[in-house]
């Protein structure tokens, strides 16, 4: 059987209404017993022998096999060779799925912005809307593609391509790497909602000293409890109160009011902001430049969550988070790693594969805080995944 393109699209009669779509789930009706395949699905079906070739009406290139027309759709649409690996990876495992084309099944309603019409004035597999990623529409296994809510919303990518962070949210990236081996990554929008209850007492004193704010006489539960800060400790020390702060747990106390610097009166401030506050961030910015502003912002939100942060510079990650503290003495595994980065960042998908296989191996979520310039903070959660 034979298929034939015509506007980028390979148009199939006979019985392939009943034989292709209709039993397995490639391409769309047409009228009759036609349907029409997205090119990536027509080389699958060349690839297993059921099209014996594509004639290719398009241009002058005659009747294609398998090879020539792959190489053809290479040249014609981008990246389809990197769709085509996915598509027959997810084929192979028992899916049955669709490219993320106009008027394709399942497509309008699993992926917004498609084009309208039939696709042809479309790059084959992808939808052609500008910040639209996603390529393929897979449905759960065993059910075809508009039965119902898709299981993955697939978005190929190159392991040198970029990947802009605000645009990742709720998608599958399958990540080809040169090689041609395929690495799955589950993005999601995480929740925080901590248990913690201890809230510190208003004035606490600390003292400025370099990096860190060292609060001498530190309140009951202050560390045990909040779990804020590391005490300050030594064999037979003649002191047992006292606690070391980072300048961000500092910063974020005394923004509250809840901290006091040595020797700073906070009337000179605002309500706002104030003295003890802009001293520490002054300093944090000194040492850090603008990035403490963001982390910062970050850690108050998730301290607004009932969410203990800590550094997570142990892990490659700007926190550690633990979503419920009730001792130091009893404190469970922290849940996640917290990477602080702009809201416009592009991500290196090498640099996500990093951290989200560290993440795992100390069983733990990678979660991106994805921060704008007006303080504004979006979660994304990503992970492994194994379709």
């Amino acid at each position: 059987m034979d298929g034939h393109l015509r506007n980028g699209v390979v148009e199939v009669g006979g019985n392939a209404r009943q034989q292709f779509h209709d039993a397995r789930g490639y391409g769309r009706p047409a009228g009759g017993n036609e349907i029409r395949l997205a090119r990536v699905e027509a080389a699958h079906l060349l690839l297993r022998g059921d099209l014996t070739a594509v004639v290719d009406h398009d241009g002058s290139a005659g009747r294609l096999s398998f090879e020539e027309f792959f190489v053809a759709s290479a040249a014609a649409a981008e990246r389809f060779a990197l769709r085509f690996l996915v598509y027959a990876d997810l084929r192979d495992r028992g899916f049955y799925l669709t490219p993320a084309r106009a008027g394709w099944p399942g497509v309008d309603a699993a992926a917004s912005g498609v084009d309208a019409v039939d696709g042809a004035d479309v790059a084959d597999g992808g939808n052609g809307t500008d910040g639209d990623l996603i390529d393929l529409i897979v449905p759960p296994r065993g059910t075809k593609p508009g039965d119902g809510e898709p299981a993955y919303r697939i978005a190929v990518v190159g392991e040198r391509e970029s990947l802009p962070a605000d645009e990742l949210a709720n998608l599958t990236l399958a990540v080809v790497d040169e090689e041609s081996e395929i690495s799955y990554l589950e993005t999601t929008t995480p929740e925080f909602d901590g248990g913690t209850t201890y809230s510190p007492p208003a004035g606490i004193a600390g003292s400025l000293i370099g990096d860190r704010v060292i609060v001498w006489d530190a309140p009951d539960g202050f560390y045990d409890h909040g779990f804020y800060g590391q005490p300050l400790e030594a064999r037979e020390a003649i002191i047992d109160s006292a606690v070391q702060l980072s300048l961000v747990e500092a910063a974020a106390l005394a923004a509250d009011g809840t901290l006091v610097l040595d020797g700073v009166d906070d009337t000179d401030g605002s309500a706002d902001a104030p003295a003890s506050y802009t001293a520490i961030r002054e300093q944090g910015r000194a040492v850090e430049g603008e990035r403490f502003d963001r982390r910062l912002a970050v850690y108050r939100r998730l301290r607004q969550q009932d969410v203990v942060p800590k550094t997570g510079y142990k892990f490659g990650a700007d926190f550690r988070t633990y979503n419920t503290v009730e001792s130091v003495k009893d404190l469970p595994h922290s849940e996640r790693l917290v990477r602080v980065v702009e809201t416009d960042h592009e991500f290196d998908p090498r640099e996500l594969s990093l951290d989200v296989r560290l993440a795992g191996g100390v069983r733990k979520r990678m979660v991106f805080a994805l921060t704008g310039a007006n303080g504004e903070i979006d979660w994304l959660a990503v992970s492994r995944l194994t379709p």
